[in-house]
């Protein structure tokens, strides 16, 4: 007599499939705050046989690390009277203490892969940035360009100056009066503005208001842009389609900058499409899989009947004999 075969069941494969689906209908967007937006690297180069600076700058690092857990924005100074090292990190506003501490982590590493030992650097990502200086390094003004990017589609249309403007307008406004970092959207435009966490409301507005200057010479009628002067940037990002939603006012993601004119509905939609025909594809197989197990049943025994399933529009149940 031979034993009961145990049930057999394709659902948790069936189950699988879908949530894969899922995936690619809603996929996960990582954070891009750690993106590497520009390096600012001295061409000098720091003389240090005996290895004081190398030890000074390692000590450095470390203090700045251990703060990024604590706070956006630290300041210090190491070294001895002849190895004076300054040095300071700053995390966007939005960030958490623990992405301010992820983002900040990285920048030592970074400093050294990409500027090696110069008497100055500076690391700038996309959710904080780093600079060291070694005493009697040239100083530079706080208003000083250091990278702009400006987004290469053109809004075109009437209007967009206007409501461009009177965001930027509330951009100046806000970022003094929100200690040094300030977000808002107006018609359809996201702006964004942070000074450095040692600048003063006064100078912080003048640094805001130059950036802005210099983001409508420069980047005209873009879509999008960066200004990153030395001590303040801003950045802008125009949606003709509605600024997309996010899942929370601090997201650690940086404002998304559209490339094509695509939305982000439209790119949703493209989704649920590719989900709904996979979906309908991987149910067709399904059903062809339920029914030749049917069958080889059928055969194994004779042509008897002893199995049993039961298929439903969605489901194929356990198979059992």
């Amino acid at each position: 007599m031979s034993l009961p075969r145990k049930p057999f069941c394709i659902l948790p494969l069936f189950l699988t499939i879908f949530a894969n689906l899922e995936l690619i209908a809603h996929p996960k967007s990582a954070p891009d705050y750690n993106t590497l937006v520009y390096k600012g690297c001295a061409k000098q180069s720091l003389s240090d046989p005996s290895g004081v600076y190398s030890q000074a700058i390692s000590t450095l690092y470390g203090t700045l690390v251990q703060q990024s857990s604590k706070t956006r924005f630290f300041k210090t100074t190491t070294g001895t009277s002849q190895t004076t090292i300054t040095g300071l990190f700053q995390c966007r506003g939005d960030l958490s203490n623990v992405d301010c501490y992820n983002c900040v982590s990285r920048l030592p590493t970074l400093t050294d892969k990409l500027c090696g030992k110069p008497v100055a650097a500076r690391i700038q990502l996309l959710g904080c940035y780093m600079l060291y200086e070694v005493a009697g390094f040239a100083q530079i003004s706080g208003l000083e360009l250091l990278y702009k990017t400006c987004g290469g589609s053109s809004a075109g249309g009437t209007g967009f100056q206007e409501r461009r403007d009177t965001a930027f307008s509330t951009l100046e406004s806000g970022v003094t009066s929100g200690n040094g970092f300030y977000t808002t959207s107006y018609e359809s435009m996201f702006v964004l503005g942070q000074c450095q966490g040692d600048l003063g409301t006064s100078d912080c507005g003048s640094c805001v208001k130059t950036a802005v200057q210099r983001a409508q010479v420069e980047c005209g009628s873009s879509i999008s842009g960066q200004i990153y002067l030395h001590k303040c940037f801003i950045s802008y990002s125009y949606y003709p389609n509605g600024i997309p939603k996010r899942s929370s006012p601090t997201s650690s993601s940086s404002p998304y900058t559209p490339t094509s004119s695509s939305s982000p509905d439209t790119q949703q939609n493209t989704g649920k499409t590719v989900a709904i025909i996979l979906g309908g594809a991987a149910g067709v197989g399904f059903l062809v899989i339920c029914m030749l197990f049917a069958r080889s049943l059928l055969k194994k025994n004779d042509g008897k009947s002893i199995a049993h399933f039961t298929l439903t529009s969605k489901l194929c149940v356990c198979v059992c004999v």
